[in-house]
């Protein structure tokens, strides 16, 4: 499984990307992988304020519908709208064409909260062990 090294990531297998006070957050490798085929996306609304660790978004694939929760917290600047029309962008790109939000961050310090690359690496490999 890809984990991205600047990335910080969730036990629910949420990512996340900071830069300048903005959060870019999408699912991981590994949520999209056991999520099958994903077939429709919930966006949260631009102007929304999210609380870390709550959710945020939802996901509906051919094997299940799942929550996604905000790995920080702050307000919704900008969805993903490509994902509208085609939700598997996030079962082919999940780290890059799959994003789903950008937040403006309330606290940046709630990174400490999140595993880091090498963390989230042993936390899959519980996981799977």
């Amino acid at each position: 499984m890809e984990v991205v090294e600047h990335f910080y990531y969730t036990k629910e297998h949420e990512w996340v990307s900071v830069e300048d006070n903005v959060a870019t957050i999408g699912i991981t490798e590994y949520a999209q992988s056991a999520l099958g085929d994903i077939t429709f996306i919930e966006l949260p609304e631009i102007g929304t304020e999210v609380e870390q660790f709550e959710q945020f978004a939802s996901v509906e694939s051919v094997k299940a519908a799942s929550d996604i929760f905000s790995p920080m917290s702050g307000r919704v600047i900008e969805v993903n709208k490509k994902l509208d029309g085609n939700p598997g962008l996030i079962n082919r790109s999940c780290f890059d064409k799959g994003w789903i939000a950008k937040i403006e961050l309330s606290d940046p310090e709630e990174k400490s909260n999140l595993m880091n690359a090498q963390e989230y690496q042993k936390f899959l490999e519980g996981l799977e062990g």
